[in-house]
């Protein structure tokens, strides 16, 4: 089946055509009147003349008329399409501005800094963090897992998550703890201003480490290692890693897992770290 426009065109050529033919015929006639000297020889020459005229006239008519509506449908044609363009361009800039806006929010701090300006918010900062070191609490550090892994769900990116527990000395069983001030010292020289450490209620340190996988993990643990044994000598860490979405979807399966991760480093006399299995 021919298109619209095809019709118009093969309409168009037909009347080009006739006209061609009668005024081809209007030729004849003349030459016939010039050599028989017939009047109605020429009188018929003419007509034929002015039918391929007219002719010839609407078809152009036609041919111009068509491309005019042909101009004006490619210009609207034209017109929507940079409209669509405009319209996704502003779309494409409206969500980058929002992605900006999500990833320019001030992350958790790593440490606290908080002195409270009244008595009465003495409670609420001992909830938040930890008096002896100034770490985060356990209370903070569940809050802030829950809100990282939240937003590690939304952008694809993987969180870890560390325990970890020191000893003094070399080989130690039954150690002292480790000087709480000390290992903190390590811990703020390595981790980065994105990343998070609490000090656990059990004396353990909590990290969350942002858009790092396990072995990043393992790197960063050892790294604080290396840290407190140069500078304060030797001390004996065991560590359990935990990350998402490698062993764990959840808040309290990630902690479970690394949980069980630091019991198993706990079986060993020296140094160790464990990474969590997934299930």
């Amino acid at each position: 089946m021919s298109s619209p426009a095809s019709s118009r065109w093969e309409r168009v050529a037909s009347r080009r055509f006739i006209g061609a033919v009668l005024g081809l015929l209007g030729l004849v006639a003349g030459a016939v009147c010039l050599s028989l000297e017939e009047p109605l020889i020429g009188a018929l020459a003419g007509l034929f003349a002015l039918a391929a005229g007219v002719m010839a006239h609407t078809a152009e008519a036609r041919s111009a008329g068509s491309e005019a509506r042909a101009e004006e449908v490619r210009a609207e044609l034209d017109r929507t399409i940079a409209d669509r363009d405009q319209i996704r361009d502003d779309l494409q800039a409206e969500r980058e501005r929002q992605e900006t806006a999500v990833e320019a929010a001030p992350a958790p701090p790593m440490f606290a800094e908080v002195t409270p300006a009244v008595d009465h918010n003495q409670t609420d900062v001992r909830l938040l963090t930890d008096p002896e070191t100034n770490l985060f609490s356990e209370a903070y550090f569940r809050v802030a897992l829950d809100a990282r892994i939240a937003s590690a769900r939304r952008h694809l990116r993987p969180v870890a998550v560390a325990l970890i527990e020191v000893v003094e000395g070399a080989r130690a069983v039954e150690g002292r703890e480790a000087d709480p001030v000390k290992v903190t010292s390590s811990i703020r020289q390595t981790l980065r201003d994105a990343d998070t450490a609490c000090r656990m209620s059990d004396g353990c340190f909590a990290l969350i480490l942002e858009d790092t996988p396990e072995n990043g993990a393992v790197w960063t643990v050892e790294r604080i290692r290396r840290n407190l044994t140069a500078r304060h000598g030797q001390h004996t860490m065991w560590a359990g890693v935990a990350c998402y979405p490698a062993h764990a979807f959840s808040t309290d399966e990630i902690l479970d897992q690394a949980e069980m991760a630091l019991e198993s480093a706990r079986e060993w006399k020296q140094d160790r770290i464990e990474i969590a299995t997934a299930e």
